[in-house]
């Protein structure tokens, strides 16, 4: 849970919601032909629950204030990997700041896989 507090009050961000508006964002993206998992808890949930996580691959921390966002992903063969890496950081940021009033300190964006599109 992040909270974000201004003149009019306090307002609580859920960490699912900020993973579900970042996913989509990054899903969007030219480029991009999914999310990987990562980690044992969202690799335990995909093969125990037997379901798609939407927010695979978003991986938020949040110290300080400070908002760190982590992205696995799986691109395309043949585009510009540097592009899209940029395209995504900057949608990201501009999505987060916009919908959510949150600014983001750092974006990783990690290539898990490089895909053939048929």
């Amino acid at each position: 849970m992040i909270k974000v507090s201004n003149h009019l009050g306090t307002i609580k961000i859920s960490n699912k919601y900020l993973r579900d508006i970042i996913s989509d964002t990054v899903e969007s993206c030219f480029g991009v032909a999914g999310m990987n998992c990562y980690g044992a808890v969202q690799g335990a949930e995909r093969v125990f629950l037997h379901n798609h996580l939407a927010n695979k691959g978003v991986i938020i921390r949040h110290k300080d204030n400070q908002l760190s966002v982590d992205l696995h992903i799986t691109v395309t063969y043949g585009i510009n990997v540097s592009a899209v890496t940029n395209s995504i950081i900057h949608k990201v940021q501009f999505v987060l700041s916009n919908q959510a009033g949150i600014d983001v300190s750092e974006i990783n964006v990690f290539i898990d896989e490089v895909i053939e599109n048929n």
